[in-house]
């Protein structure tokens, strides 16, 4: 017979109630006062989608990134992710106007070519979707080499995306292609600099960008 050496703690059950409370704590733990008024309203869901305060210190972003990103959004236009993961983390009925999401990872023929050029599945798959992300807003979670191929590409000459979302997150790569999407500025983008993202951060940016701001 098995017995149960504590109780187990009481805990808060209430979605609403859990959510007022994770921002109220990600605000006051939070360096926010230096950031711009809607900056910081995508910075305090960062920051409950990986629960590291200390990200405020490595956040890059560009002039107006929000103003618009969340314009675009508001204009119906599509998200392109890189990673599956990054798609279904995006809340659908909070978008400001059904858009469209669109990710290719899942595309055989996207695998094959990866495999037959000597890079990565993920790389093909934004080139895949390169008509779509133009003008629309580009979420990149997961892997470098897609944001290094769409980089490439916009320096190339393809319409470029209204904004980045660049969140790679890893060893290898991660921290020089963010670097890379600083540097160039040639998209409004936001991004967390270093080895740290991941298709958590790159959803809540997406979700934080379709909510209103706060006043």
């Amino acid at each position: 017979m098995e017995t149960r050496i504590s109780p187990m703690a009481s805990y808060l059950c209430n979605p609403q109630e859990i959510y007022r409370r994770s921002f109220d704590i990600v605000r006051e733990e939070s360096a926010l006062d230096a950031l711009p008024p809607g900056i910081a309203d995508i910075a305090v869901r960062l920051i409950h989608a990986c629960g590291m305060p200390d990200i405020v210190s490595d956040l890059a972003y560009s002039t107006k990134f929000d103003e618009t990103a969340r314009a675009a959004l508001r204009a119906g236009c599509t998200i392109v992710t890189d990673v599956r993961m990054t798609e279904v983390g995006i809340i659908r009925t909070r978008l400001p106007a059904q858009n469209t999401i669109a990710c290719a990872i899942g595309d055989e023929s996207a695998a094959d070519e990866a495999k037959r050029r000597g890079t990565t599945r993920a790389a093909v798959a934004i080139e895949k979707l390169a008509n779509q992300w133009a003008g629309g807003i580009l979420a990149i979670g997961s892997a470098p080499t897609a944001l290094f191929r769409a980089l490439e590409l916009i320096e190339d000459g393809s319409p470029p995306p209204a904004a980045i979302l660049g969140f790679p997150v890893g060893f290898v790569g991660a921290a020089e292609s963010k670097e890379v999407l600083a540097a160039a500025d040639t998209v409004p983008y936001i991004t967390v600099l270093g080895r740290r993202g991941g298709s958590a951060l790159a959803a809540a940016a997406v979700n934080a960008l379709a909510a209103a701001p706060e006043a």
